[in-house]
């Protein structure tokens, strides 16, 4: 086994890992707080720094004022472990939805790949690249949508079978204002966080 650290967020990236030993550390609770990402053999645990956290959560309270707002309904999934044991492939978002499926998931308390759909939108917080590609994983495992915030822009990802087109608008997400949203983010530790939000609310009745 061969490991590679990259720092920041504290990634640690181990190659030739089997299946069975990255499923034995995704059920270990002692592992709190750090994310796991599994690709057929190449398992990256990923310790997020403070300025991750807080982006990652600003963004989320974004999406979830506008869904209120907007009157859309939607369910977080969070971190949730996602798994395809038939692919090999496993993953934990920074921030997770179901959007178009909130419905078929709604009473669901655990989700199962191999019966459910995955969440329709995917968050990604990349200040720091990841060491493992994540777009053809997320392709493969069906999300349609993919956000990467790398600490500037937004950048929107629309599944097109194995890989993602870059787009202008969400589209599990329609009218969700981007721009307004990198406002916000760039406006971090400038104003309290309520303050923030309440400013991005304020931006929606505009709209």
């Amino acid at each position: 086994m061969e490991m590679t650290i990259i720092a920041d967020d504290q990634r640690v990236l181990l190659r030739n890992v089997s299946w069975e030993a990255y499923a034995s550390l995704a059920q270990n609770s002692d592992r709190a707080g750090r994310l796991i990402t599994y690709d057929q053999g190449l398992m990256e645990i990923m310790s997020p720094s403070k300025m991750h956290e807080s982006d990652k959560s600003m963004l989320g309270r974004m999406v979830e004022m506008f869904s209120l707002e907007r009157e859309i309904d939607i369910a977080s999934s969070a971190s949730t472990t996602f798994q395809r044991n038939d692919l090999q492939r496993a993953f934990e978002a920074d921030e997770s939805y179901y959007i178009e499926n909130e419905l078929l998931i709604r009473t669901k308390r655990e989700i199962d790949l191999a019966i459910d759909p995955p969440p329709d939108l995917v968050i990604e917080i990349e200040v720091t690249r990841s060491a493992i590609n994540k777009l053809p994983l997320l392709a493969a495992m069906g999300v349609p949508e993919v956000w990467r915030y790398d600490g500037k822009t937004i950048w929107i990802g629309r599944r097109e079978g194995d890989h993602y087109e870059a787009i202008d608008r969400s589209e599990v997400l329609a009218g969700f204002p981007i721009e307004q949203a990198e406002e916000i983010l760039a406006a971090c530790g400038t104003a309290s966080e309520t303050t923030l939000i309440r400013r991005f609310v304020a931006g929606l009745k505009t709209l």
